[in-house]
């Protein structure tokens, strides 16, 4: 991946939305030109104690902040490189994962090891794998990471792909583009957290975020959910599992 795409023209269909002030499992009605309910909450990871907010859009339940669960416990080696660790904060500074949360790869996002379920044990870089769904992967207990179906319903639930991006997307954060309005129309929220190169590097804060889904593409490649400050829609990536992504847990 490691793009930043410009110079793109899309024919984006007028969605009005009408957003009420929202608290913790408050209830936000749409306009009539979407039948999409949404509301909003809280979960708790039991593991480190950190408190998410949530937000149900149609039949889903997603986690509405970047998983900042610190997944230390597997060494990373690529090629020359190494790290005691296959989960970072962007440009290893823990202001970022505050702000941002983790940035994992796939065989983090997956719990390759098994730590706390075997759906996604031995998936990873270079190998092509079977999981068993749902797969919990780094999420919490009762979530999961999604597939890639799981976000084109997401994508479906918030007015089509062409638009996705822009509905999706937080109202502030992401580096300004002429003609593209973030509208977080949904409370989704995502941040431009970037991401991490395989071999150490950081790319494109500000700019765009990629979050893992669990379904691969091939040994080397997983699909991912793809957001870029310069277009109003949304691409489901190919992308090499080495790389550092978000992840957006969904309850199961």
């Amino acid at each position: 991946m490691l793009k930043a795409k410009h110079g793109l023209s899309f024919v984006v269909a007028a969605v009005s939305v009408l957003l009420l002030v929202a608290c913790s499992d408050g209830v936000t009605p749409l306009s009539s030109d979407s039948e999409t309910s949404v509301s909003t909450g809280t979960m708790t990871d039991s593991r480190d104690g950190q408190t998410y907010k949530t937000v149900t859009i149609g039949t889903q339940t997603w986690m509405a902040q970047n998983l900042n669960y610190a997944y230390t416990d597997v060494p990373y080696k690529r090629l020359d490189y190494t790290s005691d660790s296959t989960s970072w904060c962007y440009k290893d500074s823990a202001s970022y994962c505050t702000k941002y949360g983790r940035l994992y790869t796939w065989a983090a996002a997956m719990d390759s090891v098994g730590t706390w379920s075997t759906n996604g044990k031995g998936c990873g870089y270079g190998t092509t794998c079977s999981p068993t769904y749902p797969v919990r992967g780094i999420c919490p207990e009762g979530w999961h990471l999604p597939t890639k179906a799981e976000f084109k319903t997401l994508f479906t639930a918030v007015g089509g792909h062409s638009t996705a991006g822009k509905m999706l997307k937080s109202a502030t954060g992401w580096t300004a583009y002429s003609g593209i309005t973030n509208e977080d129309a949904f409370a989704f929220s995502a941040l431009p957290a970037g991401n991490r190169s395989y071999n150490g590097y950081y790319y494109y804060e500000g700019s765009n975020a990629a979050f893992w889904s669990s379904t691969e593409s091939n040994s080397l490649n997983t699909y991912s959910m793809y957001l870029d400050y310069s277009s109003d829609d949304v691409d489901l990536d190919d992308d090499i599992k080495n790389y550092g992504f978000s992840v957006r847990c969904l309850k199961d």
